[in-house]
């Protein structure tokens, strides 16, 4: 059975408290088992003083505190250790929040390393903040690669509806998720008559994880049903050249990739604004119009609310 997060917070509390106490009493016990030390500072740095028990007693607690702060040192010290282990295990470079000025100073030392990024592939649900909106700062990444591989949930299809149903009232967040769709799939056409490379796809379950693989990287933040996109802290992991099998990277590129083979998937035609279906030989077996005719009052060009992502 699982834990609750209230019953793990009281666990982690008592266990800090009870590694102070203990990493407490261990000094203390030190302290008063060298004796010979108290008294040679006592007796050096103070001559004057011949007996004094209070001034013995303070030695000995200074001297408490002391290794209690080295031994707080030494424990904070070995958990960082740790920590940066574990990151170069799993390959995370970066945590993105939006309300941090350092996560902000971080993510363009970041982007200032991958502007040479080739190929850009992307699986969101409408796609508005990286394409469209300022809020993700991709646009550079984008404008300057070459090849764009982009899944978007289909606004129209029953995972758009479920997912909806999660968060709140249906028809709002379904006209918003339409119209920020139709501003992602203009900025994209956008991108292919200036001459790049751009392939669109829909995806009709609710979506699990908003990634975007730009060269060596992979921005991942967590959107299954009930959680918004924009709350959710995002995650980048890298590639690690001497290790390509080792992190988090290559498991969710490989995911990535195998949303993008799934025959399941249509191709959105920019020239014809139709849906492609093939079968699992990548032939051609019917088209659909995109968006539905029933649904054509969804796509009306209107200022989108940033909601999706």
């Amino acid at each position: 059975m699982a834990r609750s997060p209230h019953l793990f917070s009281v666990f982690h509390t008592a266990r800090h408290i009870f590694s102070h106490i203990g990493v407490t009493l261990l000094a203390v016990g030190i302290a008063f088992s060298l004796p010979m030390l108290a008294q040679f500072i006592l007796f050096t740095w103070w001559p004057k003083v011949e007996d004094n028990s209070q001034l013995l007693m303070i030695n000995e607690i200074i001297f408490a505190a002391v290794l209690v702060m080295l031994f707080n040192l030494f424990l904070s010290a070995r958990e960082g250790r740790l920590s940066h282990r574990m990151n170069r295990l799993v390959s995370l470079v970066h945590v993105r929040r939006e309300n941090s000025w350092f996560s902000r100073w971080t993510d363009r030392k970041l982007l200032d390393r991958i502007t040479g990024t080739r190929d850009v592939s992307v699986m969101s649900i409408t796609g508005y903040d990286t394409f469209v909106s300022q809020r993700r700062r991709l646009n550079n990444v984008i404008d300057n690669s070459y090849e764009l591989r982009v899944m978007l949930m289909n606004p129209y299809g029953a995972g758009a509806m479920r997912r909806v149903q999660s968060l709140g009232d249906p028809a709002p967040l379904l006209e918003t998720y339409c119209q920020e769709t139709a501003a992602t799939i203009d900025r994209l056409a956008g991108l292919a008559a200036a001459g790049k490379q751009v392939t669109l796809k829909f995806y009709d379950a609710p979506p699990f994880w908003n990634l975007i693989v730009t060269g060596e990287y992979v921005w991942v933040q967590y959107c299954h049903d009930g959680h918004e996109l924009k709350d959710q802290q995002e995650y980048v992991f890298a590639l690690l050249r001497d290790k390509p099998t080792q992190g988090l990277f290559s498991a969710f590129y490989v995911h990535f990739l195998n949303q993008w083979s799934d025959p399941l998937h249509p191709e959105y035609d920019f020239a014809t604004r139709q849906l492609i279906y093939r079968n699992d030989k990548g032939n051609e077996v019917k088209r659909l119009p995109f968006p539905p005719p029933l649904r054509e009052e969804c796509s009306e060009r209107r200022e989108p609310v940033m909601l999706a992502g």
